[in-house]
Protein backbone atom coordinates (compact mmCIF):
# COMPACT_ATOMS: atom_id res chain seq x y z
CA UNK A 1 0.00 0.00 0.00
CA UNK A 2 1.36 3.49 -1.02
CA UNK A 3 0.64 6.60 1.13
CA UNK A 4 0.64 10.13 0.20
CA UNK A 5 2.89 12.45 1.73
CA UNK A 6 1.14 15.77 0.89
CA UNK A 7 2.90 19.10 1.76
CA UNK A 8 0.95 21.24 -0.37
CA UNK A 9 -0.75 22.88 3.30
CA UNK A 10 0.23 26.14 5.64
CA UNK A 11 0.26 24.68 9.03
CA UNK A 12 -0.52 27.42 11.86
CA UNK A 13 0.31 26.96 15.79
CA UNK A 14 -2.75 29.20 17.94
CA UNK A 15 -3.43 29.52 21.19
CA UNK A 16 -6.46 27.29 21.10
CA UNK A 17 -4.55 24.75 19.16
CA UNK A 18 -2.97 23.73 15.26
CA UNK A 19 -4.36 24.31 12.25
CA UNK A 20 -3.48 22.96 8.59
CA UNK A 21 -5.08 25.04 5.65
CA UNK A 22 -5.51 23.29 2.44
CA UNK A 23 -6.78 24.54 -1.18
CA UNK A 24 -10.15 24.47 0.45
CA UNK A 25 -10.66 23.06 3.48
CA UNK A 26 -8.63 22.94 7.12
CA UNK A 27 -8.11 21.07 9.67
CA UNK A 28 -8.11 21.93 13.37
CA UNK A 29 -6.31 19.72 16.35
CA UNK A 30 -7.75 22.13 19.46
CA UNK A 31 -5.72 21.83 22.41
CA UNK A 32 -6.56 19.72 25.08
CA UNK A 33 -8.88 21.56 27.53
CA UNK A 34 -9.33 24.35 24.68
CA UNK A 35 -12.85 26.44 25.62
CA UNK A 36 -13.75 27.89 22.55
CA UNK A 37 -15.82 30.72 22.05
CA UNK A 38 -16.48 32.99 19.43
CA UNK A 39 -14.33 35.86 21.26
CA UNK A 40 -11.45 34.00 21.27
CA UNK A 41 -11.52 32.19 18.11
CA UNK A 42 -10.79 35.86 16.20
CA UNK A 43 -7.20 34.51 15.66
CA UNK A 44 -8.56 31.88 13.92
CA UNK A 45 -11.25 33.53 11.88
CA UNK A 46 -8.26 35.96 10.46
CA UNK A 47 -6.58 32.44 9.35
CA UNK A 48 -9.40 31.43 7.84
CA UNK A 49 -10.33 34.89 5.77
CA UNK A 50 -6.72 35.27 4.77
CA UNK A 51 -6.57 31.50 3.56
CA UNK A 52 -10.02 31.25 2.09
CA UNK A 53 -11.72 34.80 1.85
CA UNK A 54 -15.62 34.84 0.67
CA UNK A 55 -14.92 31.60 -1.39
CA UNK A 56 -16.27 28.17 0.46
CA UNK A 57 -13.97 26.15 2.61
CA UNK A 58 -14.56 22.86 4.54
CA UNK A 59 -13.95 22.29 8.24
CA UNK A 60 -12.40 18.96 9.90
CA UNK A 61 -11.96 18.79 13.58
CA UNK A 62 -9.31 16.06 14.23
CA UNK A 63 -10.75 15.54 18.13
CA UNK A 64 -7.35 14.15 19.25
CA UNK A 65 -7.65 16.26 22.54
CA UNK A 66 -11.04 17.21 24.57
CA UNK A 67 -12.20 20.49 24.50
CA UNK A 68 -15.69 22.38 24.47
CA UNK A 69 -17.16 24.96 22.46
CA UNK A 70 -19.56 27.15 23.91
CA UNK A 71 -23.03 26.67 22.54
CA UNK A 72 -24.08 30.07 23.47
CA UNK A 73 -21.99 30.98 20.72
CA UNK A 74 -23.28 28.94 18.04
CA UNK A 75 -25.65 31.84 16.07
CA UNK A 76 -22.41 34.20 16.00
CA UNK A 77 -20.65 31.12 14.29
CA UNK A 78 -23.53 30.77 11.92
CA UNK A 79 -23.42 33.77 10.59
CA UNK A 80 -19.96 34.84 10.71
CA UNK A 81 -19.19 31.41 8.35
CA UNK A 82 -21.82 31.32 5.18
CA UNK A 83 -18.79 29.94 3.07
CA UNK A 84 -18.57 26.87 5.52
CA UNK A 85 -19.82 24.07 3.30
CA UNK A 86 -18.74 20.89 5.08
CA UNK A 87 -18.50 20.36 8.66
CA UNK A 88 -16.84 16.64 10.07
CA UNK A 89 -15.47 15.88 12.75
CA UNK A 90 -12.88 12.81 13.23
CA UNK A 91 -13.87 11.26 16.59
CA UNK A 92 -11.14 8.50 18.51
CA UNK A 93 -13.63 8.19 21.67
CA UNK A 94 -17.59 7.43 22.42
CA UNK A 95 -17.42 10.08 24.22
CA UNK A 96 -16.33 12.80 21.80
CA UNK A 97 -18.26 11.28 19.18
CA UNK A 98 -22.08 11.70 21.70
CA UNK A 99 -20.74 15.22 22.42
CA UNK A 100 -20.11 16.07 18.77
CA UNK A 101 -23.67 14.73 18.24
CA UNK A 102 -25.20 17.48 20.68
CA UNK A 103 -23.06 20.38 19.15
CA UNK A 104 -23.78 19.48 15.12
CA UNK A 105 -27.57 20.33 16.70
CA UNK A 106 -26.43 24.11 17.14
CA UNK A 107 -24.29 24.90 13.96
CA UNK A 108 -25.73 25.05 10.78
Amino acid sequence: MKSLKRTDFNQYQTSLGTLYFFDNYFIAEFNEGADINFFNFQEIHDLVYENFGNSPFGFISNRINSYAINLNDAELFNKNYPNLKAYAVVVYKTLSEKIFELENKFFE
